[in-house]
Formats: structure tokens, C-alpha cells, sequence
């Protein structure tokens, strides 16, 4: 119980992380990336969910959480990577999740682990690729 805790604790961090540079004015003095850049970046951390991913549904068990997790990013990753990105619809996309979230966790726990686990990666890529392509 106490992983899963930590893992809870982790997961908030990293969602407010994604807010704050969400929210941030856009003259944060963060350059637009390139295309190419974008298209690069999200090869790149594709491959390394895609490694996440084989390897956590080969240990198999508690692993399969990660799977879940790290799975759901991988069509995100591969549409960017194509060139396919889309910035206003994933910031729709990203709030509607945000309030998926809020809704599923408000007042007691209503989400089942693998939906929270899956919930969680797609806030996680959509906020980097969001992030990133500021």
C-alpha cells in the first residue's frame, strides 16, 4: 500500500507540473520548437514508453499497472511523431481529462486502478507534448 501511495503522490506532482506550465503566460520566454523538433521529441519518448511498456507486460503481476500507464501514451507519441500534432485539440482534450480526473477522485476514490492508471498517462503525454510544443 505504501508504493501505491508514493505512486499516487507522484503522479499529483507530475499533474501539477503540467499545470503550472500550462497556465504559464505564453511570453514565458519558452522559444516555439520546429516541427521537426516536435516530430523528434516525440519518436523519442515514444521509443522509450514503447520499452516501458514490453517491458512491463513481460514481468507481468503489479507491472501490468505500469503497462496500462505507459500503453495509453503510445498512439499520442506516434500521431506526433508523424507530424499529426494538434495543439488546440489536445488542449481540449487535456482539460476534459483534467475534469475526468477531478470528477473521478473529488471527494472519495471512484475510479477503478487500470482506468486511473490509463487516465493518468494520457494527462501526462498530452501535458509534455503540450509543454513542449509551447
Amino acid at each position: 500500500m505504501k508504493g501505491d501511495n508514493k505512486t499516487l503522490v507522484g503522479l499529483a506532482l507530475g499533474i501539477g507540473i503540467s499545470a503550472y506550465f500550462l497556465l504559464k503566460p505564453k511570453n514565458s520566454g519558452l522559444q516555439p520548437i520546429s516541427k521537426i523538433e516536435m516530430e523528434n521529441f516525440a519518436e523519442g519518448r515514444g521509443e522509450g514508453a514503447e520499452k516501458i511498456t514490453d517491458s512491463a507486460k513481460e514481468k507481468g503481476g503489479n507491472s501490468m499497472l505500469t503497462y496500462h500507464h505507459f500503453k495509453v501514451k503510445l498512439p499520442y507519441y506516434e500521431k506526433a511523431a508523424e507530424g499529426k500534432f494538434d495543439l488546440d485539440k489536445s488542449k481540449k482534450e487535456y482539460n476534459k481529462l483534467l475534469e475526468t480526473l477531478n470528477t473521478a477522485t473529488k471527494k472519495e476514490i471512484n475510479i477503478k486502478q487500470i482506468a486511473f492508471q490509463e487516465l493518468m498517462g494520457k494527462i501526462e503525454v498530452l501535458g509534455e507534448l503540450i509543454i513542449k510544443n509551447k
